[in-house]
């Protein structure tokens, strides 16, 4: 008999919804390729990250405890997002250690979710197809390293479609967004989208790439005020061969005929 595809939730995230729903498009796209199959739940809301970091733990429950019950009964739960998945992965269950049943649902789901490009490489060990793109470099985000260790899968993902990667002298470093941080000090979030600009220009790449997408607005402002023509792009864009499908963040959508 063949063997059942994985049954896989896909968290959209509230920027992707929000701002970029091609990210989302372009990740079912390469979950499927991968063999999975994919539902989106339609009762699913923010992961209530911007609450927990404002220190609102009662918003923060009550956006999880949602969650608890959207994503059960799935083989996993994927986000394409490193800040997402590490709220998910690591913080959502503290908010029940007060309650044993609810923390132990919270654990199970912690357990299962993965952001896309590691559940991708690590476990669903996909290859993908090669697609055409000029050479890029890659910012990795804040989340998605520290918290997830998220550093080979994306550059592994990349070669294997036949994708030059350029690196910046300093891709592990913050681009300055962090979520509320860039409202809270607006002067050093700005001093470190410039430095990081900088960084991605010295690399000649026509386009960075990142897997968080509230780093790429960041990046793509920044790079947008400064006159740049390098384009910004969610890994997943590239990889599920959408290049030429939409253009680069911060660009206008072409004209439809």
């Amino acid at each position: 008999m063949p063997q059942a595809k994985p049954r896989v939730a896909l968290f959209v995230t509230c920027l992707v919804d929000l701002h970029r729903p091609t990210v989302g498009f372009a990740a079912i796209r390469l979950l499927e390729e991968a063999g999975c199959q994919v539902e989106v739940p339609r009762q699913q809301t923010c992961c209530g990250q911007p609450a927990y970091n404002s220190g609102d733990r009662a918003t923060t429950r009550a956006l999880a405890s949602g969650i608890l019950e959207a994503f059960a009964g799935y083989d996993y739960v994927v986000v394409p997002s490193g800040s997402c998945g590490g709220m998910l992965k690591h913080h959502m269950p503290h908010l029940f250690d007060d309650d044993p049943n609810l923390r132990s649902r919270a654990d199970a789901l912690a357990a299962k979710t993965h952001e896309l490009v590691s559940f991708l490489a690590d476990v669903m060990h996909f290859t993908p197809r090669a697609v055409t793109a000029e050479p890029v470099t890659y910012h990795d985000s804040c989340a998605g390293l520290r918290e997830l260790g998220i550093k080979a899968q994306p550059r592994a993902l990349l070669a294997s479609a036949g994708v030059p990667v350029r690196e910046m002298t300093e891709p592990e470093i913050c681009c300055g967004f962090g979520g509320t941080f860039c409202v809270k000090y607006p002067d050093i979030s700005m001093r470190m989208v410039e430095n990081k600009t900088r960084d991605i220009a010295a690399t000649g790449a026509g386009t960075v790439l990142a897997g968080d997408l509230g780093c790429l607005l960041n990046i793509a402002g920044r790079l947008g005020r400064e006159g740049s023509a390098i384009g910004v792009r969610h890994v997943a864009e590239v990889l599920a061969g959408m290049t030429q499908e939409v253009p680069p963040i911060g660009h206008p959508a072409p004209p439809r005929r």
